[in-house]
């Protein structure tokens, strides 16, 4: 185990990953030179070179258009969107063509594309880099869409959704690149998508919830327990997958649930 933040287990599963397997790339606007613009990046240009991290121009439509064809015949793209807001601008390449290929050429293509980035409200950011994107794209058959909490989540997390065949959008939190915690570095650790996590015990309430709001669920719970009330904290950490199953077992436990999402 090794203490990281957020970032830097982001960071190390896209290391991990790379080293593993040639076929991974990273693309996206000022990840090479730059490092990007939360500094996920921080010297994976200088380590892997120009070859495997592509700066690439401002053109979303064309950075994932680009990676699905990547993926299609064999390489497995990384895309950092500088925010998921700008994914708006690639929406008809996420879903009508990453998320469809592999069911449009009836199984003969897969797309094992992630794409990934800050999403979610944050000091100094505007309202157009602030949206709360992973709420539409659980809507959209072929996607998965994951947004973990935690940094050994993020860990491995990330390096299970590089080995998956199916397009994946990956949220960080901006707010979360700082927080600390102990991450089990290992080539095989993978957290499994469809898999949600109880994070604290309880008994009169449930609160479901995932990524930056587990934490302020968390700081409820504690809040509560001032005044006698037990509350469970869920993180569902996968919205597509989503273990129902999870969120109805504390639900029959607690009889009570609250559901707590930023969009």
């Amino acid at each position: 185990m090794k203490e990281m933040t957020y970032r830097e287990a982001v960071r190390q599963a896209m290391v991990d990953e790379m080293e593993r397997d040639p076929n991974v790339f990273l693309m996206g606007e000022d990840i090479g030179r730059y490092q990007g613009t939360f500094r996920v990046t921080q010297g994976l240009f200088n380590q892997f070179k120009q070859v495997r991290v592509l700066d690439t121009p401002i053109t979303e439509p064309g950075i994932v258009g680009l990676a699905t064809g990547a993926a299609m015949v064999g390489l497995r793209p990384i895309v950092e969107m500088m925010t998921m807001s700008f994914s708006i601008l690639a929406l008809d390449q996420i879903i009508n063509h990453s998320a469809k290929v592999h069911y449009m050429t009836a199984g003969q293509a897969c797309v094992p594309l992630v794409i990934r980035g800050p999403g979610g409200a944050a000091n100094q950011l505007s309202a157009q880099h602030s949206h709360s994107m992973e709420g539409w794209y659980a809507h959209v058959p072929g996607l998965k869409v994951v947004a973990p909490a935690f940094p050994a989540d993020a860990y491995g997390m990330l390096k299970t959704a590089v080995r998956d065949d199916n397009p994946v959008i990956f949220t960080e939190h901006p707010t979360l690149y700082g927080v600390k915690g102990e991450v089990p570095v290992d080539m095989d650790y993978l957290v499994p998508f469809g898999k949600a996590n109880v994070v604290r015990q309880g008994s009169d309430i449930s609160l479901i919830a995932y990524s930056k709001m587990v934490h302020v669920c968390l700081e409820a719970a504690e809040a509560l327990a001032a005044e006698g009330i037990q509350a469970e904290v869920v993180d569902v950490r996968s919205l597509l997958p989503l273990d129902v199953e999870t969120i109805y077992a504390s639900v029959r436990r607690t009889h009570r649930a609250v559901v707590v999402y930023e969009d």
